[in-house]
């Protein structure tokens, strides 16, 4: 069995190869190599470092191949004991080994080493290893200079970046010569080729750099919060750390290696030297152009730590009570439920041990609690000439549940609305008149739609809106779909003090099911569904489409379902496109694209709550209804088993009860608006009455309601419905 181990040591340039390596572990197990999932990986190198040949080896038929990748192993060992015993381990394994390093310019390895270490919790800046550099002997200067403690842990000297003493070190085991070093790859796929012989074609997702100004800001707040953990004698989960970390996060410049100049003095030589030995290395190894030295960047927008950990209290509060245990294992998958057809049976077997398994266990945590109801927010004025937020949507035969989305969406925000509607036989339209009337929407007729659906023919339309033109937002959503906003007040103007110079905000579905709910009640919809699809969940694909709320500054030229379209590129720089969590997604949604990656996924701050089945007798009527956008697809049983999610409680929405009772009730207040909604209540009793007596609707009616899906039986059959549609 050959071996080959790659040792970093810098891990931001080992996590892309493995990503790729992690996304083609199948393929690559079929093709006879073996590279084992971090669970394993854990095993195998901690039985090594004991000197001991790993007993999981025992257990895998012996593959030709063996990867192992551990960016500690070049960053963190230096004790000669440790690598005996780890030379040990290899040889008991027996068979070839290769040990590999992957080499950047010092001066960018540390930018890279700074900012991984800030978002870990490091305080001290980067002028403690600036004066590191007068030192005669970095390696040991690095390694005098590190602690124990768990703060000194996080900020351990990278006494690594001495590459000579490095290799030098892994040679007293190994032998001369022994480390092949590489430069850092520009494409993570080509290099796993290049190493190991096998083409692969991945979609490597890294996540973005910080700039340097959320590091100034990052650093600034881990003193404060290391101030807490002192105090409370408790740590505070590093998870939970770092999603404050990312959260305040803003756009700028990253930190220049440039700025750097003395790193680049330091090891000036010593790289020459390297160049001459490995002559690979000389484009990784040159310095980058010198600029002024580095200094501290401006935190921006008045930023005070102080202010943001008052804010963040009550999240440490909670995780510092919560028992922090530990994941368990995934169980083993049970039988697939015999609902399953051939198709979803072999999807669920390779789903239920793949990466893209869906579960719970990302953002924020908050969906079971009962929290505090949202304040009422003072009224918007707005600027004079200025539509404010608009949103342009679709309707047909949406009677009972207008208000309720009217009235919500003005309590966290929206200014203005724009409805078209076409074939309206439930009062839909008479309702929107009133409205109009009353000055609260505009209604447009859309039954002379032409083109492939009446949906695209309105938004075509919409921009030659006054309402449209003059518009500050633009969110086209339909009435199932409500913006949950998830931090301060749970308004918009609490989310946009988020994420300043956000231009695009790509609102993730969450995805509500019918929740036991069969028959139509005219109570509010976020309060009746409260389950929902399992927020990591990237197959299938349409669980984490998204919706676009976006800055009406003339970038694009087109409004489609889920996002503006056709780019005006003297606007390429200057759009700036964020997920849920205020995150920077614009390299990926810039120019096309309506759904998340795991990559840019991400629910914390606000998300789109896409309620499309609500109870099952507005799901017979939906399906008799058909569709706005694709009119030419029935929605029938597929659709149902693609959308009724009912796995976790999120209530989070639940805040805004008051405040939309509230507002609907004032609506309501008007005696036309009210006989209009409650003649559309009527008619949608009496058509899922008469729906469910045709055999048809009856038969559709008992067996989407007999359907029980765990979450990951459900994401096999939707993904084994897709390759049949």
């Amino acid at each position: 069995m050959r071996i080959l181990l790659l040792i970093g040591p810098e891990e931001r340039v080992l996590a892309p190869l493995e990503t790729v390596l992690a996304q083609s572990r199948d393929f690559l197990r079929e093709s006879g190599i073996w590279y084992p999932e971090p669970e394993d990986q854990g095993k195998i190198l901690t039985a090594l470092m004991k000197g001991a040949a790993p007993r999981i080896l025992n257990r895998e038929k012996a593959p030709d191949l063996l990867v192992l990748s551990a960016s500690r192993l070049g960053s963190m060992l230096h004790n000669p004991d440790q690598l005996r015993h780890l030379r040990e381990g290899l040889e008991r394994i027996g068979g070839e080994l290769r040990i590999v390093a992957h080499l950047d310019h010092q001066s960018r390895a540390l930018a890279g080493v700074y900012e991984a270490q800030v978002m870990a919790g490091r305080v001290t800046p980067l002028t403690r290893e600036i004066g590191l550099c007068e030192q005669p002997d970095w390696w040991q200067a690095c390694l005098a200079g590190s602690g124990d403690s768990a703060k000194e842990r996080v900020e351990t000297l990278p006494f690594w970046l001495d590459y000579c003493a490095l290799l030098a070190f892994w040679e007293t085991e190994f032998g001369k010569g022994a480390v092949e070093v590489r430069p850092r790859p520009s494409d993570a796929a080509q290099e796993i080729e290049a190493l190991i012989g096998v083409s692969l074609d991945p979609t490597a997702e890294q996540p973005a750099p910080a700039s340097a100004a959320s590091l100034a800001r990052a650093r600034q707040l881990n003193g404060l919060l290391w101030q807490v953990v002192a105090r409370r004698g408790k740590p505070i989960p590093a998870d939970v750390w770092r999603g404050m970390l990312e959260e305040i996060a803003v756009d700028g410049p990253l930190i220049d290696p440039g700025s750097l100049l003395p790193v680049a003095d330091r090891f000036a030589a010593d790289n020459t030297v390297l160049v001459a030995e490995h002559p690979q290395l000389a484009q990784a190894l040159s310095p980058p152009e010198a600029s002024p030295e580095w200094q501290e960047a401006d935190p921006e927008f008045g930023f005070r730590a102080s202010q943001y950990l008052l804010a963040f209290m009550w999240r440490i509060d909670r995780a510092m009570r919560a028992p922090r245990r530990a994941e368990p294992p995934p169980a083993q998958p049970a039988a697939p439920n015999p609902i399953l057809p051939p198709i979803a049976r072999e999807k669920f077997a390779s789903l239920a041990k793949s990466p893209f398994r869906p579960h719970n266990r990302i953002g924020s945590v908050d969906e079971e609690l009962t929290a505090l109801p949202y304040d009422m927010p003072p009224p918007r004025d707005l600027p004079a000439g200025s539509t404010g937020r608009v949103i342009v949507g679709c309707m047909k035969n949406e009677a009972p549940y207008i208000l309720e989305w009217i009235a919500y969406h003005r309590a966290i925000g929206v200014d203005n609305f724009l409805i078209y509607t076409n074939g309206c036989e439930d009062g839909t339209d008479t309702i929107l008149g009133r409205l109009q009337k009353m000055g609260i929407v505009q209604h447009r007729l859309n039954d002379d739609w032409k083109g492939k659906s009446p949906q695209q023919y309105a938004l075509n339309r919409s921009l030659k809106e006054p309402l449209i033109e003059r518009a500050e937002w633009i969110i086209h959503i339909d009435v199932d779909e409500f913006i949950n906003v998830r931090c301060g007040n749970g308004t918009l103007d609490d989310f946009f003090a988020l994420a300043p110079g956000a231009t695009n905000v790509a609102m993730t579905w969450r995805l509500f099911g019918h929740n036991g709910v069969t028959v139509f009640d005219d109570r509010f919809v976020i309060e009746q569904f409260d389950r929902a699809a399992p927020k990591y969940c990237p197959k299938p694909h349409t669980v984490w489409g998204f919706k676009t709320m976006f800055r009406n500054i003339g970038a694009y030229g087109k409004i489609s379902c889920h996002r503006p379209n056709k780019l005006d590129e003297s606007f390429r720089e200057s759009v700036r496109w964020v997920n849920g969590s205020g995150q920077d997604m614009t390299d990926e949604a810039r120019d096309r694209g309506w759904r998340n990656s795991r990559a840019s996924v991400g629910y914390d701050l606000i998300q789109l709550n896409h309620y499309a089945l609500r109870s099952a007798d507005s799901f017979l009527i939906k399906r008799q209804r058909g569709r706005a956008l694709h009119v030419d697809r029935s929605i029938g049983l597929n659709y149902w088993i693609r959308m009724d999610w009912c796995d976790h409680r999120d209530i989070t929405i639940q805040r805004n009860l008051p405040r939309l009772r509230a507002e609907y009730d004032r609506l309501l207040a008007d005696d036309r608006l009210r006989q209009a909604h409650e003649d559309g209540v009527a008619w949608h009793r009496a058509k899922a009455q008469a729906l469910r007596q045709e055999p048809e609707f009856r038969a559709l009616f008992e067996q989407a309601v007999k359907i029980r899906l765990t979450e990951t039986e459900r994401a096999a059959y939707a993904l084994a419905l897709d390759m049949e549609s």
